[in-house]
């Protein structure tokens, strides 16, 4: 494993009018290029994930799994706004010699996608064998698959969508709410909005996973009036993302996720995924209230080249980042086919 940094020399042209003059890209790499490099597997992380990969999708990518390093050369960099190694609002704007803070531009996905664009074009890297995301990282994924081409043969889109529905923003615009309505959101330091983070991350984690699933595990074993197994595990889940996270990036990429929109100055959804080259394997999630396992389906049937594969678990949207032996089956039988 190794994790380098790539410093843009030219700006990045923002959907939003504005221009990042100057940006860093942390990214991490598995493995080693093959010959002709035709071996190349980039992963595109999620909301609040990082470029190790073999992390947080560890049973997809491995010594021992479907995308292992002996056989491939494995990339995921941190995306733009982010928290772990690449430009985002607590970095040093140029301009003034101190942090962006709030002043931090407004990104799109198609910002995103062009930014590890901009990578791969830093590391000559003709062609993808196969560029994969789930959620968020879908989006992006799918924004770059349309501005690849023929560079790009499989693209795998893991419980994600080709435009963010009213549904999913409404609940990013709630989670938003609750780091605004944190005292410390407007100051100037890095730990601004850090509890409302917490609320915000217990905002998602219901729409992360299905209720039966929630019903289940936090499940009462004995009569009460307080401190229900539910409530503790939000507030936990609250905490443990604000020790590792801040309200900052969280800020920037649900925005950015509110603006997935495929078809947007391209005639539309549909007309923009007539255009997509690569082979398309969209999965959907059958318990998954965030991102429909319909709206996976769509996409696959919208595509030139497209297939459909779906996971069966109870845990909801979550289920990508842990069905790992359903994910690792549907994806074989999608080389095969």
């Amino acid at each position: 494993m190794v994790t380098r940094h790539f410093q843009s020399s030219a700006p990045l042209q923002l959907d939003s009018g504005e221009i990042l003059e100057y940006f860093t890209i942390a990214y991490t790499s598995y493995g080693e290029l093959n010959s002709d490099h035709s071996n190349v597997i980039w992963a595109v992380h999620a909301l609040t994930g990082d470029g190790q990969v073999a992390d947080w999708w560890s049973g997809l990518v491995g010594e021992n799994a479907l995308y292992n390093f002996s056989s491939h050369f494995i990339i995921c960099a941190n995306l733009l706004g982010s928290g772990y190694g690449s430009s985002n609002a607590l970095s040093e704007n140029p301009a003034t010699g101190t942090p962006y803070f709030y002043s931090f531009p407004t990104l799109s996905t198609r910002d995103l996608a062009q930014s590890l664009e901009m990578l791969r074009q830093h590391l000559k890297l003709e062609q993808i064998h196969t560029l994969i995301g789930g959620s968020l990282g879908g989006q992006v994924a799918l924004e770059w698959a349309y501005t690849l081409g023929n560079r790009l043969q499989h693209a795998i889109i893991i419980a994600s969508t080709a435009k963010t529905s009213p549904w999913v923003i409404g609940f990013n615009e709630a989670q938003r709410m609750a780091i605004a309505a944190d005292s410390s959101w407007g100051q100037e330091h890095q730990d601004a909005g850090k509890k409302g983070l917490e609320a915000a991350r217990a905002v998602a984690m219901l729409s992360y996973r299905n209720p039966s699933d929630i019903n289940t595990k936090q499940q009462e074993k004995e009569e009460k009036i307080d401190g229900f197994l539910a409530a503790s595990y939000l507030r936990y889940q609250g905490s443990k993302l604000a020790k590792r996270f801040q309200a900052f990036s969280y800020w920037t990429l649900t925005k950015a996720m509110d603006s997935h929109d495929i078809g947007r100055g391209r005639g539309g959804v549909e007309m923009a995924l007539k255009s997509i080259q690569a082979q398309v394997f969209a999965v959907g999630v059958n318990s998954d209230l965030l991102f429909l396992a319909e709206e996976a389906r769509f996409l696959s049937k919208a595509v030139p080249s497209g297939s459909y594969g779906e996971i069966v678990s109870t845990a909801g949207h979550d289920a990508f980042l842990i069905e790992f032996t359903q994910l690792t089956s549907l994806i074989e039988e999608f080389y095969r086919s």
